[in-house]
């Protein structure tokens, strides 16, 4: 991995006032000389890529992504006639139903228009949630700036004609704090619904894979299958993903060939289901039933939202190209093959796909069929992984472990504290339920909730970002979500029969997080009211002046703005400073990655003999934090880079006659004096280097808040039981800040503080 000073010592003097031209410059705030260093080039695979590269990453997306949507089949004809089947024709209006859900939904809406509102390559309800916030001022996390904008290499074309609609309705909701609230709970639910659909996706897949070899034995449980499933995460997709795409490639091709083989077997005339009449007589024959059946149609698309969740790991061509290829036509061959078969098995409703297979065929079917439901498993739960790091990278979760398995793919990651919790949710869940039908009344839920959310946060993107027209955004919520409002009512229906299970863990998610995220902003806002100010910093350092300690100093804060409380609080107990100080404020950004080159923002506080430095580390919800880069060493490379970056941007202003960025009337001064001047700033910058290099070579000391928080005086009970009790609870039973950047315990001071919220 190659540092900032490699990436940034290739410009030279000469091009960084290109670089600058028409902004001006403050240079007594760098920032503004580090953020023009952001480029706006992506950093995923542009539209110009080598078929062949397409074609590999689409194969790859088979073992990943396609798991749950792929395994769909072994429950949903159960699923919608749990009572058996009353009229013959009632399979052809379900066969509709299913044919037009899969068509609308994981088709059209995702791989057609969902997709394309990635960020920066990634999907996801935090992915939206956190695209919508940087281009409108809808987040409640705090610390963002003008600078992270720049960060982003999402970049859109802008309709004019339709800006001034998109304009207003972006100001209406800034100024709404109720709206600001309400879009933070929808991607909290959003991300507490994914990750229910984690919990539940092992057990009804599992259930129904093995359901078939209850027939023969019961030597196997479906308990020992899930501790077996949920052991081997430690080990991260990566080193069993190359076997994942051929396993679900075959099980495609094995559910695609018995699905034509029933066809012509039974009824090949089932095919006419394409008319979307018999859902109409459906319904005037079975009426409320018809409407309750729906939960069951709905799991024909479980899954659908990893199309977007994992897009990330792939490209938007790739999972197209899979999707329209393999994915869809085999599904609908094996639901027409299904209901071809039904036509003439009415009593085989409740084991439809054991069934339907030819007698030679069970066996390597059934294989299969288990290992298939496993990677089905496998994928939402990884899905589940990395919904948390990026709910605990943007302040909405407490802290846990993030282990990445692969150094090739970002991520992958593995967290074991969620893991062992899912594997316990899972084994009594399905021990609790025993059927898939209860099941995947809960499971109805939590994929309809989802897809619901995702298509709100959508319109929001049409209307602010992209500009699409409002005749494109009427027709989407009347077919779209009208489609999914009908669903949605039909699974909340069948809430006491298991439905409520969903709702109430993500409640109980909900809860966690928003509790997590009050306390953090509270924390960020007091930090912010309590800051020390340049002035005060200045009279701290000059009567600390002799009594400076040879090394470096690392003072850690999430505040960006100002020094940290942190500070004064130190130096009160200790009066004596080291050589060099810099103070690290880690950030997370709303979008997915930064550049290591783009990382680091640096500004020096005045005057420049005191040798004090802040430092914006900027991270992306997906980035690697310290794990497997020196950080330390990047940090100081980084600095002298920057000093360098400030005294050459000052000497070119005096060599054309500006300072501090000011021009001067009557053009440039170029003389004896300027010379002189410029001689002295490179002085003055051998100096400052060697400084750092001798604190560098002394030793490097972590100093790391060890904040305490308590509810202010008079605050209600409410207030009072959130942060008394409920977070102060969390972040005992959790991982604190040292741990979560791997800072050097032996080199790391905690320096103790109450803050009263």
């Amino acid at each position: 991995m190659s540092s900032p000073e490699n990436v940034l010592q290739n410009d030279t003097a000469e091009e960084i006032p290109q670089q600058l031209q028409g902004k001006k410059l403050t240079w007594k705030d760098s920032l503004d000389l580090e953020s023009c260093k952001v480029g706006s080039g992506g950093h995923h695979r542009s539209k110009g890529e080598e078929w062949s590269l397409i074609l590999h990453l689409a194969f790859q997306s088979l073992g990943v992504v396609y798991g749950d949507l792929g395994t769909s089949p072994l429950y949903v004809f159960p699923s919608t006639f749990p009572d058996g089947i009353k009229h013959n024709d009632d399979i052809l209006g379900v066969l509709s139903l299913i044919f037009y859900t899969i068509t609308l939904l994981p088709l059209i809406k995702y791989i057609f228009i969902v997709l394309r509102a990635n960020d920066n390559g990634d999907g996801g309800t935090f992915a939206l949630y956190s695209m919508i916030c940087r281009y409108a001022k809808l987040g409640l996390i705090p610390s963002q700036e003008a600078e992270d904008r720049d960060v982003s290499t999402f970049h859109l074309e802008l309709s004019n004609n339709r800006m001034k609609r998109a304009f207003t309705i972006k100001n209406k909701l800034e100024n709404s704090k109720i709206f600001k609230f309400f879009l933070l709970f929808a991607a909290m639910l959003g991300t507490s619904m994914v990750i229910g659909d984690g919990v539940l996706t092992p057990c009804i897949s599992v259930l129904s894979a093995v359901g078939g070899i209850k027939n023969a034995t019961k030597a196997m449980t479906e308990a020992a299958i899930l501790v077996l499933l949920f052991m081997v995460q430690r080990f991260g997709t990566d080193k069993v993903g190359y076997s994942f795409a051929p396993i679900i490639c075959v099980w495609l091709l094995f559910i695609a060939g018995i699905g034509v083989y029933n066809i012509f077997k039974f009824d090949p005339l089932v095919v006419k289901a394409i008319n979307p009449k018999y859902i109409v007589d459906y319904f005037r024959r079975n009426k409320d039933k018809a409407w309750v059946s729906l939960g069951g149609v709905i799991l024909c698309i479980t899954g659908s939202e990893a199309l977007f969740a994992d897009v990330g790991h792939f490209t938007v061509r790739s999972i197209q190209i899979s999707t329209c290829i393999l994915i869809y036509p085999a599904i609908i061959l094996q639901y027409t093959g299904q209901a071809s078969f039904l036509r003439k098995n009415n009593d085989l409703v409740l084991d439809t796909f054991y069934k339907s297979i030819p007698g030679r065929m069970y066996w390597p079917t059934f294989v299969v069929a288990v290992l298939a439901s496993i990677i089905a498993s496998q994928s939402m739960i990884s899905g589940t992984f990395s919904i948390i790091q990026q709910s605990l990278s943007l302040g909405c979760f407490p802290r846990v472990k993030i282990v990445h398995t692969s150094a090739k793919y970002k991520g992958q990651v593995y967290i074991p504290e969620v893991n062992y919790l899912l594997m316990v949710a899972c084994v009594f869940i399905t021990i609790g339920f025993r059927t898939t039908i209860k099941i995947g009344n809960a499971y109805g839920i939590a994929v309809v909730f989802v897809m619901t959310l995702t298509s709100a946060f959508l319109v929001l993107v049409m209307i602010m970002i992209w500009k699409t027209h409002i005749v494109l955004i009427i027709l989407y919520v009347l077919i779209i979500g009208s489609i999914e409002l009908v669903y949605l009512s039909s699974v909340l229906f069948k809430f006491d029969q298991g439905g409520y299970l969903p709702l109430a863990f993500a409640l109980f998610l909900m809860s966690v997080m928003y509790i997590w995220n009050y306390v953090y902003r509270k924390k960020y806002f007091y930090e912010l009211d309590h800051k020390i100010s340049p002035d005060k910093v200045k009279e701290i350092m000059v009567e600390n002046k002799s009594y400076r300690l040879p090394g470096l100093a690392i003072f850690y804060s999430e505040l960006v703005h100002g020094i940290p409380p942190i500070f004064k609080h130190y130096v009160d107990n200790v009066p004596a400073l080291h050589s060099v100080l810099v103070f690290v404020s880690i950030k997370s950004l709303p979008i997915s990655k930064v550049p290591v080159e783009e990382r680091f923002l640096f500004r020096r506080v005045q005057s420049n003999d005191f040798h004090v430095y802040r430092c914006v580390v900027r991270y992306g919800y997906t980035d690697i934090r310290n794990k497997q880069e020196p950080f330390e060493k990047i940090l100081v490379e980084g600095l002298k880079v920057f000093i360098r970056e400030d005294y050459m941007g000052m000497a070119h202003a005096l060599d054309r006659g500006e300072k501090d960025g000011e021009v001067e009337d009557g053009g440039s001064t170029k003389g004896e004096n300027t010379d002189d001047e410029i001689a002295k700033e490179e002085e003055a910058m051998d100096r400052d280097i060697e400084v750092l290099d001798k604190a560098w070579r002394c030793g490097v000391v972590h100093f790391v808040g060890e904040h305490d928080v308590v509810a202010s005086k008079g605050s209600g009970i409410g207030k009072r039981i959130m942060i008394d009790y409920a977070y102060n609870f969390l972040k005992k039973n959790l991982r604190q800040s040292n741990k979560m950047f791997d800072i050097p315990q032996k080199r790391m001071l905690k320096v103790g503080m109450t803050y009263e919220l």
